[in-house]
């Protein structure tokens, strides 16, 4: 589907005082079909203000609270209307934000994880099915286009039968934080439980990983188990998680992630063994993969549409050679959702390609992962992952 009008946008969270909000902007401004019209920018009405004044918005749509937010905006004529709104505010606002705009009748995009627990992640997936609305997580690193291109020659047996999942994100910035800027723990709101939930690094970047594996595979995990480490002194939360999976099937994984990896930024890695070939694809270098074969010397694959599968294809950006990057993969998200809304709006069919991004399944399924990492870690055993993806 090709745009036919830009699709209106609020957002709660996201102050121009921090990182995650004005990622998110960019992303959903890159290709200029979608356009921020309102917000509630933070728990504090006056930096709200501020941040809707520094980004040239319409005084009348930005808002102290989010409450105020969706009342006000889910009455507006539908010329004026926000078709979704975008959340990223810490962990513990995602569910309250999510339910009162769903609620309102209004599209969700949310930043993972999704929720903190189960059991609200299953009332988002009633409420997102009794509405019928759109949710959306943004597990931006399914948005490259090698990432679907894996997918498809996976789906398509190019690897044979599944039997290894290997996969990693490390990263140093808690490390960084602490080390180098000299800021405690108590003053990070990742590190602290009200804020975060039950899990630091399985719920930052841990979800990630299994997302991706998720993704990438079609594999849905059966049980694991988890070792957790808290290396950071004074500190309640685990800073790092090691995790043996068992997948239906019989596939078995690792998966590590830390983030007091001293030297690492966002190493977000993958290595997916079948009996027939391994394929290997790492984020830092996102434009290429491997795939090894076992009878066959190893080919490179690149970004480069000439042999690309039609979904690949459909998610490149450049012209091959130029490097496709993180913006560009999470502007992908932003893209197909903001074109499924338009369609559904317009009593028309969503294009199959259009509705690939996560939803509020694969946001559930993180959760899923991130409440047994840390039941595993803290019972020492192994835990049924207990999650259904055909439930609604």
């Amino acid at each position: 589907m090709t745009f036919k009008r830009k699709v209106r946008y609020g957002m709660v969270g996201g102050s121009t005082s921090g990182f995650i909000g004005a990622i998110h902007r960019k992303a959903a401004a890159l290709d200029g079909n979608i356009e921020l019209v309102a917000g509630a920018f933070s728990s504090s009405p006056k930096r709200s203000l501020k941040t809707g004044k520094e980004l040239f918005l319409d005084l009348e749509r930005v808002h102290s609270s989010y409450e105020e937010m969706a009342e006000k905006e889910s009455i507006l004529p539908e010329d004026k209307k926000i078709d979704f709104v975008s959340i990223v505010t810490p962990n513990y606002l995602h569910f309250p934000v999510a339910k009162i705009f769903l609620e309102a009748g209004i599209n969700i995009v949310s930043d993972k994880p999704m929720v903190m627990g189960i059991e609200k992640a299953e009332e988002l997936r009633r409420l997102v099915r009794d509405k019928d609305l759109v949710f959306a997580v943004t597990y931006n690193y399914t948005g490259y286009p090698l990432v679907k291109q894996a997918r498809e020659m996976i789906k398509n047996g190019v690897l044979g039968k599944l039997q290894k999942v290997v996969v990693e994100y490390s990263s140093d910035w808690l490390l960084n934080l602490i080390e180098s800027k000299k800021k405690a723990p108590v003053d990070i709101w990742r590190t602290q439980p009200e804020k975060s939930g039950r899990s630091l690094a399985t719920g930052d970047i841990g979800s990630h990983a299994e997302n991706l594996a998720s993704y990438m595979t079609g594999l849905e995990i059966e049980s694991l188990v988890a070792v957790t480490n808290s290396y950071t002194p004074g500190m309640e939360l685990e800073d790092e998680a090691s995790v043996l999976i068992r997948y239906h099937g019989g596939a078995r994984g690792i998966l590590y992630c830390s983030v007091v990896a001293a030297g690492e930024k966002n190493n977000l890695s993958i290595r997916i063994f079948g009996n027939k070939a391994s394929l290997e694809w790492s984020e830092p270098e996102p434009n290429y993969f491997i795939i090894r074969y076992l009878d066959a010397p190893e080919k490179t694959y690149r970004c480069d549409t000439d042999y690309l599968d039609p979904i690949a294809e459909y998610n490149v950006r450049l012209p091959a050679g130029h490097p496709e990057g993180y913006l560009e993969a999470f502007a992908n998200i932003y893209t197909h959702v903001a074109k499924t809304i338009l369609a559904r709006k317009e009593g028309e069919e969503p294009y199959e390609f259009d509705l690939d991004f996560p939803t509020v399944t694969d946001g559930a399924r993180g959760v899923y992962f991130i409440n047994r990492v840390v039941d595993s870690a803290k019972s020492g055993k192994w835990v049924d992952m207990g999650f259904d993806p055909d439930k609604y």
